[in-house]
């Protein structure tokens, strides 16, 4: 199995000479990019019915977190190769990749990945003072995900905090402020990011064990089902208890227009955890890949929120 499919935009439409770096940007597979920018949009609209309040910023906050996960992603999927360039290489579907393959060298890895922080920079400094702190103090997770599946089993919690910090950046960006329903729906997306992402380890099961690295899907191995259900149930509840304290006071509908967010999405997981089949990579890669399509969920019904 290869690490992407060829044929895509960056293989057809891109100039040569940007392709390698479009890949380590993972530019030809704009799912990552989507888990990271969906509960950025989780949060603006929740913090956005909370206070019944919708500004001309917020439609900036929704862009520049659209702009910044494209860039944050890329720069983290770069600096995730430059750290993994060994391991990369023994593995059979990543070894294609373009810093075990040779076709960039690690400095130009390095410098791709500055660049890209510093436009992200860029666009968090025109945020509240609050969220740029936010922005900043996310490059801990960021920098730290790519070594922990050296030395726990549980890699997929530090993806999680990395890849869900958003949910704490665009609230406090409306606001002003980070508050407490902001952190639960923070631990909502913790919960579904260890539901996908260990769907997804699946794929490299094997080679990780003959290389020694760690994952959720090593550990549970047969079990994942059970735990994935677990994950499941602890997306809804704890997305459920974040609307529950966002909503304003009296206001039923919004409430109830918000918690059907979590519900449908708990049925698409559920309808993914009936088709998983831990053996066969290709469902593997289509059930992780809708997860795309479960995270938009609660962004409709928290949307329509707004209307209500």
């Amino acid at each position: 199995m290869v690490d992407a499919k060829s044929g895509n935009w960056v293989d057809t439409r891109a100039p040569a000479w940007a392709r390698p770096y479009a890949r380590l940007s993972r530019l030809d597979r704009p799912i990552g990019t989507w888990l990271l920018l969906l509960p950025c949009w989780w949060g603006l609209l929740l913090a956005m019915v909370h206070d019944g309040q919708a500004r001309w910023f917020d439609l900036w906050i929704f862009v520049g977190c659209a702009i910044g996960a494209i860039l944050m992603r890329g720069a983290g999927c770069t600096w995730n190769d430059i750290t993994d360039r060994d391991i990369d290489g023994s593995v059979a579907r990543t070894a294609l990749r373009p810093i075990p393959s040779g076709q960039v060298t690690v400095r130009g890895a390095l410098a791709w990945a500055i660049a890209q922080s510093l436009v992200a920079f860029l666009i968090l400094l025109t945020l509240p003072p609050a969220a740029i702190a936010l922005g900043v103090l996310s490059l801990v997770p960021v920098a730290v995900y790519p070594f922990a599946k050296r030395f726990t089993w549980w890699p997929q919690v530090f993806l999680g905090i990395a890849f869900n910090w958003g949910a704490l950046l665009a609230w406090t960006a409306h606001t002003g402020q980070l508050e407490s329903p902001a952190i639960v729906l923070f631990f909502a997306g913790i919960a579904w990011t260890l539901f996908y992402d260990t769907i997804y380890a699946h794929q490299d099961a094997e080679d990780d064990a003959l290389i020694g690295v760690k994952s959720t899907a090593r550990l549970f191995g047969t079990d994942s089902p059970k735990w994935l259900a677990r994950f499941l149930v602890a997306t809804v509840a704890l997305m459920g208890i974040a609307i529950v304290a966002a909503a304003p006071d009296g206001e039923i509908l919004a409430m109830v227009l918000m918690l059907c967010g979590p519900w449908a999405m708990g049925w698409h997981m559920m309808w993914q955890l009936r088709r998983l089949d831990i053996d066969n990579t290709d469902r593997l890669l289509s059930l992780f890949r809708s997860n795309r399509d479960a995270g938009l969920i609660p962004v409709l019904f928290f949307a329509a929120a707004l209307f209500a």
